[in-house]
């Protein structure tokens, strides 16, 4: 009995780890820029931007 508690623990431990192991994968790869990083042209951006790409979706939802 007492093997079969170490074994169940260390399954449990290594699914648990590679779980976190999973999402800091995914959380590093998803990580979106910063709100104020620098746009192209060396200014800083302020939060909402209407670019061409939202104006598109945009048109894209009208009735």
């Amino acid at each position: 009995m007492d093997k079969t508690r170490h074994s169940r623990r260390n399954f449990l431990i290594a699914v648990g780890a590679s779980g976190a192991a999973a999402a800091a994968a995914i959380g590093a790869k998803a990580a979106p820029a910063p709100a104020n990083a620098a746009k192209k042209d060396g200014t800083k951006r302020t939060g909402y931007e209407l670019t061409e790409h939202v104006r598109r979706y945009y048109r894209t939802t009208l009735v």
